[in-house]
């Protein structure tokens, strides 16, 4: 089993008031930022603005945020125990943001309905910048990911496999307030539990790995990202009977049915409209993108 003794926070510091950066919200916004600038850095490639991806990024950010605090908040409305999370007990908890508490689902959905509305008003081509994307928000969901291990974050099931985690630091979110399973005291008492953030960060490698490969194969435009969030609510959905959130129905949880219901609109429309194509540049010739001569062509 894998032990992991580091604290939740970077630093906790007392001045007028307790300063804290934790490791969720350090790597949080160091995959927004290397997202952004990987999109910014392929725009061109595709015939678009950098400006104008930076200027729908920041709505895309906005509409993120307030998306993952929505799936959230809704997930942990319902009372289910006296002393639990509970926001319809305290409605004015909703808005506490810097409390914690967002659910990764709400800030992709919520973030591609942000840039889409962006993308209409400044008249910027939807399909081409999110097939863009597809790659970057893989890569920015897995160093995002890893201030989850670090913060002990998202309760799951007790195993004791060899890859099991367990958490051994006083401050972790995995401690026994929080989580039946996933902490171990100095005395030795608890379990570990399955890595479900190791899981879901492997299978976005595997479907990064896929994305990467068919980037500018498929068409019409849109339909790499279409591709994208079929694998991610594909590998969501299975990875998600290890968690151990609310069950909402049917033994199944909050992500479950969001992963379903994002299935049901892009497997039919991969099926009806997705047709590989050859790579092609804006100008139609057939390139590698990201390539030294590519980066030399643009610099000209």
């Amino acid at each position: 089993m894998i032990e992991i003794a580091v604290g939740p926070n970077v630093f906790s510091q007392e001045l007028f008031t307790t300063l804290v950066l934790s490791w969720h919200g350090l790597l949080a916004f160091v995959a927004v930022a290397i997202s952004v600038v990987l999109v910014g850095r392929w725009a061109p490639l595709r015939g678009v603005d950098p400006d104008a991806v930076y200027s729908i990024a920041v709505w895309v950010i906005i509409g993120g945020i307030i998306g993952a605090r929505l799936v959230h908040v809704v997930d942990n409305w319902v009372c289910t125990s006296p002393e639990g999370l509970c926001y319809s007990r305290d409605p004015g908890l909703v808005f506490a943001v810097w409390s914690g508490g967002i659910g990764l689902w709400g800030g992709v959905l919520g973030g591609l309905a942000a840039g889409v509305a962006a993308c209409v008003i400044m008249k910027q081509p939807i399909g081409v910048i999110a097939d863009l994307a597809a790659p970057a928000a893989l890569i920015g969901q897995t160093i995002g990911r890893l201030g989850d291990i670090v913060n002990g974050e998202h309760c799951a099931k007790a195993t004791d496999s060899f890859i099991g985690f367990f958490w051994t630091h006083p401050d972790t979110l995995a401690a026994p307030q929080y989580c039946a399973n996933g902490y171990i005291s100095p005395e030795g008492v608890g379990s570990a539990s399955h890595p479900v953030i190791l899981y879901e960060i492997l299978w976005n490698t595997l479907s990064l790995a896929v994305i990467w490969r068919l980037r500018g194969r498929l068409k019409p435009d849109g339909m790499l990202f279409a591709l994208y969030l079929a694998l991610y609510s594909l590998g969501r959905f299975f990875i998600t009977f290890l968690r151990e959130d609310r069950v909402w129905a049917l033994g199944m949880q909050e992500a479950h049915f969001i992963a379903l219901g994002v299935l049901a609109v892009t497997v039919p429309l991969l099926i009806a409209k997705a047709k590989p194509v050859a790579r092609v540049a804006m100008e139609g010739v057939p390139i590698k993108w990201g390539t030294r001569a590519q980066r030399r062509r643009r610099q000209r």
